[in-house]
């Protein structure tokens, strides 16, 4: 960039304080960048580095909680840090907008998507209401929408993940501001959608000359999209430099450990172990959804299409494809968390498609699944103990003999014992998460399922929980079944893979012969969208 051209966005020093008592005094200390026109500078760092914070500081929605403690942020020459309320509405939207992480919060469910955009330009034009539209429609058709006029007039609940994010987008950019803040908004993507929306974002960028800060914790989206990268620990910026300096030579040694615990694409070397014990089986198992609601007709929808799968004991099968193609949906039938509609899931010699009501609960702790979202997972009333020993309580076990399992469980999965009397509140995410592993090994069962239960952490911490599941499943010989459509978790983790598009099963085999020899026009597709595939995470030059 031209050492003449006035930055877009100028952060001098920021401060922001943390409320009294706790671990540190700031949230964020001292960190100055710069974001000029036409550049994407990416934000990266783990979950209370500061990232959101900065953000939200530039944007004026910091919670009265979190006070400025100092430093300035400069809009275009004009310093907002201490703008007045009304000052800094005139500017939202105008000059500078933001994507949040999880469109379906930030959308109205009770307005459709095109009010919702209508009313950004009610507030700051004078434009009358068939232009609006218009303008609207013309927006939609830049973000890649289906039919735009259909998108207007629709909820937020009747469209795909992807298609509200690219709402989200459209709204940000329907005035044309000069910064676009983009917090986390591809983390919870496929990949095929996922490299859409950068490929936008890109787009706009370039086209518009708009500077845009990007936050995330993936670093193959980094080395997608970012000019230059700002690391942040802690609340302070350790390292900055351009994407390809901060990723091949990163000085820092908490860049160093970031980076180094990206997952590979290419598959892990995995000694298989020689089991005979057929677990799980699934024969032609069908999950067909009726179309429609009360009032309206809708086409039925085959979820799960003559899907078969078959997971022995002590291995590691992963289910991967995109939002929408049925992994989830295989996952709770096999759970008997919803029925199946045709097919037949054996578990040892059990026929669970067919298994009556009054015989599932027997069945329930024989197959345990850890979700995505542990905080929506545990009961915030409830001690993690309480938690962890309700379900053998459940099945007749006394209560000492509860606690005595939890607190070797809570061993297992590394965390202290003696933290069973505490809340899920008081700790991280990747802590809540092995705290529902623990909870799902206390009923002993036989098939664990990993629904998406790593995509919502930082790397370092997902690298921490695969190689737990990896020590347990070890240990233990048990058979898990891993949901996800990070490709580079597949890799990493299981010994097979099945790949799925719309309900069916299109290729199927050991991990390294599907992710390295695809087959299938598919495999292939999702293969060429995963973010950073052509980088060699942790391998690093020499300074």
């Amino acid at each position: 960039m031209s050492g003449s051209v006035r930055p877009v966005l100028e952060v001098r020093n920021l401060a922001i304080a943390l409320p009294k008592g706790g671990d540190r005094p700031h949230a964020v200390e001292r960190v100055s960048f710069t974001v000029n026109p036409g550049e994407i500078v990416c934000l990266v760092g783990e979950s209370g580095s500061g990232k959101s914070v900065i953000a939200q500081a530039v944007m004026g929605l910091l919670p009265k909680a979190l006070p400025y403690a100092g430093g300035e942020v400069w809009l275009e020459g004009e310093n907002i840090a201490n703008a007045s309320e009304a000052r800094l509405r005139q500017l939202r939207c105008v000059r500078m907008s933001m994507i949040f992480q999880e469109p379906m919060t930030a959308l109205n469910p009770v307005m459709t998507c095109g009010d919702q955009i209508d009313e950004v330009l009610r507030t700051h034009t004078d434009l009358d209401p068939a232009t609006r539209k218009a303008r609207i429609v013309q927006i939609f058709e830049r973000v890649s929408m289906p039919d735009p006029p259909r998108m207007y007039a629709s909820y937020p609940h009747q469209l795909s993940g992807g298609q509200r994010q690219r709402v989200m987008i459209a709204m940000a950019l329907i005035l044309e501001p000069v910064l676009l803040i983009a917090d986390e908004p591809t983390t919870a993507l496929d990949v095929t959608t996922q490299a859409q929306i950068l490929e936008l974002i890109k787009d706009i960028q370039k086209e518009k000359g708009t500077g845009v800060l990007f936050i995330t914790h993936d670093f193959g989206v980094v080395s997608e999209i970012a000019h230059r990268v700002a690391v942040l620990r802690l609340g302070e910026l350790v390292e900055m430099g351009t994407t390809r300096e901060l990723l091949s030579k990163p000085v820092h040694p908490y860049s160093r450990m970031l980076i180094s615990s990206v997952p590979s694409m290419h598959p892990a070397d995995r000694v298989r172990k020689a089991s005979s014990k057929l677990v799980l089986r699934t024969d032609k198992l069908v999950k067909i959804y009726g179309g429609g609601s009360l009032f309206t007709k809708g086409r039925p929808v085959k979820a799960a299409d003559d899907v078969d799968i078959s997971l022995k004991q002590g291995e590691a099968l992963g289910i991967v494809g995109e939002s929408g193609s049925g992994k989830s949906t295989v996952a709770r039938c096999i759970a008997r968390l919803i029925d199946p509609t045709s097919g037949r899931i054996r578990l040892g010699e059990d026929d669970v498609a067919s298994m009556p009501q009054r015989m599932l609960r027997q069945h329930r702790r024989r197959i345990q699944i850890v979700f995505q979202d542990p905080y929506r997972s545990l009961n915030p009333r409830r001690t993690v103990g309480e938690s962890i020993v309700e379900g053998p309580m459940n099945f007749g076990m006394g209560h000492r003999e509860a606690l005595a399992r939890a607190r070797q469980l809570m061993e297992t999965v590394r965390l202290d014992p003696d933290s069973l009397d505490r809340y899920p509140h008081q700790f991280s995410g990747g802590q809540r998460q092995r705290i529902c592993i623990a909870r799902a090994l206390a009923m002993e069962p036989e098939v664990l399922i990993a629904d998406e239960a790593v995509s919502a952490l930082d790397v370092s911490v997902q690298a921490q929980v695969l190689k737990l599941f990896d020590e347990i499943r070890e240990r233990l010989n048990l058979a898990v079944l891993f949901i996800t459509h990070d490709l580079r978790v597949a890799a990493q983790v299981c010994d097979d893979v099945a790949v799925m598009e719309r309900g069916k099963v299109v290729e199927y085999g050991p991990v390294a012969d599907v992710f390295l020899r695809p087959r299938h026009a598919y495999t292939k597709a999702l293969l060429a969208a995963a973010p950073g595939k052509d980088w060699d995470f942790g391998k690093f030059e020499a300074a």
